[in-house]
């Protein structure tokens, strides 16, 4: 019995060994995607765009949220001397201009998200070519995106991002 598990053992070590002469051959790489978008100039470019686009729109939304709060400070402030008929309009119309701007956040929120998902599609698109392209002229095993722990040794993630940058 003891002649099987020794057998056993070297078998046991001879593939952990021979894993291990398979696994220095391996080429890895790492990539982060957050980085990409957030360092590439096509992303940043996306970024001031969508910030142009939106942005009237955006101030607009704060100048409405400042008048109605405005508007409310100043009803607290009247409230005593008004009728109870027109505290009530005012109340009602407060209420009333609140809900629209409330409504109004959520579609200028709903547009940004749905644009930004369309730009950054654009700029993963690019990153994922870009990528694929490394893997195939470096002749790379594996490339991982977005891993929780890696080595700075396979970080390819500057050499994406510099290639990205360097197209037009």
């Amino acid at each position: 019995m003891s002649k099987l598990l020794q057998s056993a053992a070297l078998a046991a070590s001879m593939m952990v060994a021979s894993a291990a002469v398979q696994a220095q051959d391996l080429k890895i790489g790492f990539v982060s995607s957050e980085r990409v978008l957030r360092e590439a100039n096509l992303a940043k470019a996306a970024q001031i765009k969508l910030e142009t686009e939106f942005g009237k729109r955006e101030k607009d939304l704060r100048d409405l949220e400042t008048k109605l709060r405005g508007a409310a400070e100043k009803l607290e402030k009247d409230a005593p001397t008004l009728s109870e008929a027109e505290r009530n309009r005012r109340q009602r119309d407060i209420v009333e201009q609140d809900r629209d701007l409330q409504r109004k956040k959520r579609e200028w929120q709903e547009d940004l998200t749905q644009r930004k998902n369309e730009e950054l599609s654009v700029v993963v698109e690019k990153a994922n070519k870009v990528i694929k392209q490394i893997f195939e002229t470096e002749k790379y095993d594996l490339i991982l995106q977005d891993a929780i722990h890696f080595s700075p040794r396979v970080d390819i993630t500057k050499k994406v991002i510099d290639t990205l940058n360097a197209q037009k």
